[in-house]
């Protein structure tokens, strides 16, 4: 089989970079290791950024994120006895969005069998090759055990930390930075109308907790854990009584219901470079991940990918590389701001260390929600910063 580009991983970055390359008129190859209903089903993040609603506006993919999704002005900061409430609107003018990546995934897989091009599911053993050459191709296995090669002009690995697409790098140019935080979330989903407007990140000395949520009857909590906690040991009663005591503020109710989901996730810092080698190009988690506290992750694939599909139509459509020289070096400055403010924002409210550092973080909430110029700052990284050639 033959394409022009062959994206590894069919995930929100593979897919929409598969769509923005379908409007231009630029066929594409998907090959996903998970089978379809896996993908659909991945709950994962839930805030989107004013500039990602822009593009997913403007590559039609808006219709039912402005039906279903639910438009905040800003966030709740928490400590002991007292909730602060930063808008974000008033601050700077952006508003972000609960939509969560399930959802987002949903929209991308209906426009992709709409655009009726190719797609492998459950695929295995899938490795890029040539890629210092002008004839890369994809090797894998396909769902029914058939070898299948796909050959490119082009081949993008969307496919995540685990997948292979940035071991094609050799190593001798490849760089890694990676931080393992000494804390995760255990999160829960549960069906109970949320008992907040807006988001509610609190400090607690018993360890940060997220008030979140999927849909107006659909609540996402989280709870600050250790790494190696054992799931088993939350009872829903233990998670409920925890999050009472975290976000306990006088003249407010948390509400409960039946919760329908547990998992506990690792926090981890990561980034790989380059970005772009032959080619061959990294988009979204294949490239770095980030703590989900300042909500990024998926914001920053989005990114990725609207800057590389310009970067992909200028030189297979007009002929310009210039585009696509510079991708990993543009991408790598917005992924290294949002890598700063994810670890910021971790740090400030995750309960770590001794009293001094305790002490440390409320000072610095206090001077976030005292400050209208540190508010801001907090308020341009979440809502999301333009990137260059984006806007």
């Amino acid at each position: 089989m033959r394409t022009r580009v062959a994206i590894i991983g069919a995930g929100p970055a593979g897919l929409l970079l598969a769509h923005l390359l379908d409007a231009a008129g630029i066929d594409s190859v998907l090959i996903e290791r998970q089978n379809a209903e896996h993908v659909a089903a991945r709950i994962r993040a839930g805030i989107l950024e004013a500039g990602s609603v822009d593009l997913l506006r403007r590559a039609g993919l808006g219709e039912r994120l402005a039906r279903e999704g639910m438009e905040h002005r800003g966030i709740h900061l928490q400590w002991p006895n007292e909730r602060h409430h930063l808008d974000f609107v008033d601050l700077i003018g952006r508003s972000v969005w609960v939509y969560g990546q399930t959802e987002v995934t949903k929209d991308l897989l209906a426009a992709r069998e709409r655009a009726g091009q190719a797609a492998f599911y459950a695929a295995s053993e899938v490795t890029a090759h040539e890629i210092d050459g002008e004839r890369p191709y994809v090797a894998f296995v396909d769902a029914a055990g058939r070898p299948r090669r796909v050959d490119a002009e082009i081949v993008v690995g969307c496919d995540g930390y685990h997948g292979p697409s940035k071991q094609a790098i050799p190593d001798a140019l490849r760089h890694t930075w990676e931080r393992n935080y000494p804390f995760a979330w255990l999160g829960v989903l549960a069906d109970v109308e949320p008992s907040t407007d807006e988001l509610i990140y609190a400090w607690h000395p018993d360890g940060f907790a997220l008030h979140s949520m999927r849909s107006r009857t659909v609540s996402r909590f989280y709870l600050q854990v250790t790494p190696d906690e054992n799931i088993g040991d939350w009872s829903d009663d233990r998670i409920w009584d925890n999050l009472a005591t975290r976000f306990a503020l006088d003249g407010w109710t948390l509400k409960t219901g039946a919760i329908t989901e547990k998992s506990v996730l690792p926090m981890r810092s990561f980034v790989t470079t380059p970005l772009r080698h032959g080619r061959l190009f990294l988009a979204g988690d294949a490239g770095h991940i980030v703590p989900p506290t300042g909500a990024k992750g998926l914001n920053l694939a989005i990114a990725d990918v609207a800057l590389l599909s310009r970067a992909l139509i200028a030189w297979l459509r007009d002929g310009d590389t210039a585009p696509a020289a510079t991708y990993s070096d543009t991408a790598l400055e917005r992924v290294w701001r949002c890598t700063h403010f994810s670890w910021w924002m971790t740090t400030m409210l995750h309960r770590h260390g001794d009293d001094f550092d305790a002490r440390l973080q409320l000072s610095q909430l206090r001077r976030v929600v005292g400050s209208r110029s540190a508010a801001t700052e907090l308020a341009e990284n979440y809502a999301g910063l333009p990137m260059p050639g984006l806007d």
